[in-house]
């Protein structure tokens, strides 16, 4: 069985000292390893921004696409080998802006991938402009009079689309974000893990100590029960998104690839894709 130092290559992450990804990455490996995987079980699927170079930190098969397109690359991947546990990662300017219409299909589709969106509420690789995760009246490059739009619940908008497993982490909790990633490899369908990261270079308004401060712990609200989809609705937009833990799941309902029809177990690698003589002459037939 490997270990999460199974799951760790040579290359040295070039993210700002402090940025909350380096927690994310540990999390991810040390929860690979946890559930038992191997390094050749697993693919890391990610886009663009600074959390799209995640995908070559981790010893596994890893694609780094282009903006926005982790989810749609990640799907085509678990299409083509369901054996392979697939994570797509991506920031919050990756899923919720260029991205969002392949998050939402994604979501709704349920698709066994586990999606870990690396929220830092800001674009940090271009140098800090407004994201669709920023508050109103933030203020950055792009918006020096404060922004005038309102900003994208993950939550909110994941459980509005018929998601199956919706969590949410703060990346200093290293314990829970690993908890939750394993439970969301786990699951038989599509994850939504939104973790707040936040960036240390140009967000200093959603900082390590205002996170402390303002996010609740689904744990600590009594009675909560994360099979209750209305409940989970109501409970976000009563503490503006800003909680963490499970917060909603459904076991019942199956994933994309079961309902396939003729889709089979087995990845294309082991699979006898071989064309019979005879069927070669009626498949060329058809096109004659």
């Amino acid at each position: 069985m490997a270990t999460m130092k199974e799951f760790r290559n040579n290359v040295k992450p070039n993210w700002c000292p402090g940025c909350g990804d380096f927690s994310i990455q540990a999390a991810i490996q040390r929860a690979a390893a946890n559930v038992g995987l191997e390094p050749e079980n697993l693919a890391v699927i990610s886009g663009i921004g600074c959390s799209g170079r995640i995908s070559g930190y981790i010893n596994c098969y890893g694609f780094h696409g282009i903006h926005g397109r982790s989810l749609p690359i990640a799907q085509g991947v678990k299409m083509a080998n369901r054996e392979l546990t697939v994570i797509a990662a991506g920031g919050d300017g990756d899923g919720f802006a260029i991205g969002m219409g392949h998050t939402v299909h994604a979501i709704r589709r349920n698709m066994n991938v586990t999606y870990i969106v690396m929220d830092n509420q800001i674009y940090g690789l271009t140098k800090g402009q407004t994201s669709p995760r920023s508050a109103t009246g933030f203020v950055t490059k792009s918006t020096p009079a404060g922004s005038i739009e309102s900003s994208i619940s993950p939550v909110e908008l994941a459980l509005s689309v018929g998601a199956t497993f919706v969590a949410q982490s703060f990346s200093s909790d290293l314990k829970g974000l690993t908890e939750l990633i394993e439970k969301g490899i786990q699951h038989e369908g599509f994850s939504l893990i939104n973790v707040f990261s936040p960036c240390v270079t140009y967000n200093k308004v959603n900082t390590y100590d205002w996170f402390k401060e303002n996010i609740v712990p689904i744990d600590t609200i009594e009675g909560y029960d994360p099979h209750d989809r209305i409940k989970a609705m109501s409970t976000s937009m009563q503490h503006k998104g800003l909680i963490t833990g499970l917060i909603y799941q459904n076991t019942e309902q199956k994933p994309y690839e079961a309902l396939v029809n003729g889709f089979k177990a087995e990845g294309l690698a082991n699979q006898d894709v071989r064309l019979s003589e005879e069927d070669f002459a009626k498949l060329v037939a058809e096109f004659a």
